[in-house]
């Protein structure tokens, strides 16, 4: 999405960073450039061989992450379930994404009792040795020991309170649906787990669509319903049906197991094995509080009980937490349906994301995972919400000076001759400047106001723009949803330059005869002349300062990875580009997952990677492996710098591959010495920096001494 500045001594791409008295970098006397988006790592032109440190420049880096601590310094990936133990000394929260269990006290404090982030599989083991896929709903026993349903493994495990995983039933990868003991059971993405006064384990065995039983020597047998007869009976034993149960709670007497029965919308109670429908009505989403029947949930997916026999619901979709009585009066304990965000308060005022999992201590403390948010929030018995442990990632849309301001899906990024950075904010469909101070301010479109209409400032709409690159005289030109590209002058005036909007198509032409699909990078030539991704129709076109568009590789509607010249060349849903001193193109093939190369007259070949070969591997040409690469920024010496998945990884020109920041598929931002990131999307070099957007942030990446 952005091609690169230029600054002495260095080709396109590259600008000069120092740094001023208030820790924000300043950019002088950079000649001309432009931005993509999207690209590499601020190298220097030894590419990698220093050391790098990620630093906050503007906007929040809350969301998903690994780290332990306490409060807000606690980073979760994807939580989704939660348990406390009979005491409330010890709350366990399956990290789903991190895959990984974690402990934490009551005041906050986080510590990972198993598994390891980012290391995914189902070794049994102690501690950090142990593995996990998708560990989902946990629960713990009178003794302190803890159940994990284990999804994507098909297993149910069990973990001591030293920490020491073992498999309780199931063999890990078997599907199915049998009866047995230990390993000779079969379970298919089971997802949810509770456990009774005396030790036996009930497992929520969603894709079957039954409720198992586990004694405590791992006998297995099916509780209710019939492996694969999906629906909404109320009934004995296998003549019961659900719809994708997702959780499990048992009362402490041990005689009844309420279901969260997730796709029927429902709250089922099972007494013995017979099964009846304590609230909500099957097939009817909603929110609406009410008695049985006419009460309304959306997609329930956490349930627990307290010891006066009350429910309570984690009623994800409408960013709620339900309470249920013992005679199915159902209420709203906190949050507001539709309402969602990260807010503490009470009642109504407070304010989920995505709550999946809820646990209930015998004092009447609610626990609650809200998995989009990735935090762990406590709710007192009259509704009063804090987060304990984790921070959201908070979007917005705020103007102001660092760490104040708000972005809602920063992607596309450029950078102009003073140092000021424009990003394209897309969940706001606005463009943003930042200043070499920090400050950030809209300089067109609307928050939350989408559309195609040119304008001034405030009065321009854009629809989830994406990219952006820059000319030398400071005029912006940007990738917008609308099939447009736009164009914007340093006083926000925006028109559009080609294509027309809500109009998709390949067609070449000149202004509004002219059309795109899908249009995401986009990188600029000393000439003026723009360089399109057109993602959806897998082309890469050219658009003169005229507006005269033509197509320069690929065919399309053709996709493939072929390599060739001009309209023979074959990409499979491309999404960045940048350009070096030479006019060379160089391309983030997204499905394909390799980097292509583009001569002037439209030569294609691969750089690095092979087409449908997936990994992180580093390595020279073919050999080398890319998850998701998306953007792409080269420096002066012709190395290219690729965003893949989150990670930056270096391609020099002779086609070795090395990562220089961050690992592929472990999400989190982790400022200092060892970055990590969330779901970078954009970056342009700066000197012996770079400077990346991040989900809700923007991050400086520098690189080298200091």
């Amino acid at each position: 999405m952005s091609d690169k500045m230029r600054s002495a001594g260095w080709g396109p791409g590259l600008a000069v960073l120092v740094a001023t008295s208030c820790g924000f970098p300043r950019l002088p006397d950079l000649a001309a450039g432009g931005g993509d988006g999207g690209g590499g790592d601020g190298a220097t032109g030894d590419g990698g061989t220093l050391p790098v440190s990620l630093e906050l420049l503007a906007g929040d880096i809350g969301g998903p992450g690994t780290a332990d601590g306490a409060g807000s310094a606690v980073r979760f990936a994807g939580p989704t379930g939660v348990a406390v133990d009979l005491g409330g000394n010890r709350i366990y929260v399956a990290d789903q994404q991190n895959f990984t269990i974690r402990k934490v006290t009551p005041a906050g404090i986080v510590a990972t009792l198993a598994g390891t982030a980012g290391a995914f599989g189902s070794a049994d083991g102690m501690g950090a040795a142990a593995r996990f896929t998708a560990p989902d709903r946990v629960a713990v026993d009178r003794d302190g020991n803890l159940y994990v349903a284990d999804s994507n493994n098909s297993i149910i495990r069990k973990i001591t309170v030293a920490g020491l995983v073992t498999t309780l039933a199931g063999t890990a990868n078997m599907i199915g649906s049998a009866d047995g003991t230990g390993a000779a059971a079969r379970f298919h993405h089971p997802t949810g787990v509770a456990v009774d006064p005396v030790g036996n384990v009930y497992v929520a065995d969603t894709f079957n669509a039954t409720i198992r039983k586990i004694t405590a020597a791992g006998v297995v047998t099916t509780l209710a319903g019939t492996a694969g007869m999906f629906g909404s009976v109320d009934g004995t034993g296998a003549a019961a049906r659900f719809n994708r149960p997702t959780s499990l709670a048992v009362d402490l007497t041990g005689s009844t197991v309420y279901v969260a029965d997730e796709r029927n919308h429902t709250i089922r109670q099972i007494i013995g094995d017979v099964v009846t429908t304590l609230a909500g009505t099957a097939g009817v989403p909603g929110a609406t509080d009410g008695t049985g029947a006419a009460a309304q949930f959306n997609f329930p997916e956490g349930v627990a009980v307290d010891q006066a026999g009350n429910v309570y619901v984690a009623d994800s979709l409408n960013a709620t937490l339900r309470k249920v009585s013992a005679a199915g009066v159902v209420t709203t304990l906190a949050g507001t349906a539709g309402m969602t965000g990260s807010a503490d308060g009470t009642g109504t005022a407070a304010r989920f994301d995505q709550p999946t999992g809820v646990t209930v201590d015998l004092s009447g403390n609610l626990y609650v995972v809200d998995a989009a948010a990735d935090t762990l929030r406590k709710v007192t018995p009259t509704g009063i919400v804090t987060t304990l442990a984790g921070a959201a990632n908070l979007a917005g849309s705020a103007d102001g000076a660092g760490a104040a301001a708000r972005f809602n899906f920063a992607v596309g990024i450029a950078v102009d001759r003073a140092g000021n950075l424009y990003v394209v904010d897309s969940g706001n469909s606005t463009l943003r400047k930042i200043t070499p101070e920090g400050s950030v301010t809209t300089l067109a479109g609307t928050p939350g106001m989408t559309g195609s209409a040119d304008g001034s400032g405030a009065a321009a709409r854009f629809k989830f723009p994406s990219g952006v690159a820059i000319d030398s005289a400071g005029t912006l030109y940007v990738t917008d949803g609308n099939n447009t590209i736009r164009k914007v002058t340093a006083a926000g005036v925006v028109t559009t330059l080609a294509g027309t909007a809500g109009t998709g198509g390949s067609a070449d032409g000149t202004g509004t005869a002219a059309s795109f699909n899908g249009p995401i990078g986009i990188a600029i030539d000393s000439a003026g002349n723009l360089y399109v991704v057109d993602s959806t129709n897998n082309t890469l076109r050219k658009v003169t300062a005229a507006g005269v568009v033509t197509t320069l590789a690929g065919t399309a509607g053709l996709a493939g990875s072929a390599d060739g010249t001009g309209a023979a060349a074959r990409f499979s849903f491309p999404t960045g580009v940048t350009i070096d001193g030479a006019g060379n193109l160089y391309v983030t093939d997204a499905r394909n997952r390799t980097v292509r190369a583009i001569t002037p007259t439209g030569v294609v070949t691969t750089l690095a990677g092979t087409a449908g070969m997936t990994g992180a591997a580093d390595g020279t040409g073919a050999a080398a492996r890319f998850v998701a690469p998306f953007a792409a920024s080269v420096d002066g010496a012709g190395n290219v710098y690729v965003l893949d998945d989150t990670a930056v990884r270096k391609v020099t020109p002779a086609g070795t591959t090395t990562t220089v920041a961050g690992t592929p598929g472990v999400q989190g931002i982790v400022l200092g010495a060892t970055p990590r990131f969330t779901f970078p999307q954009g970056l342009v070099i700066l000197g012996d920096s770079l400077v990346v957007t991040d989900t809700n942030a923007i991050l400086l990446l520098r690189h080298g001494a200091q």
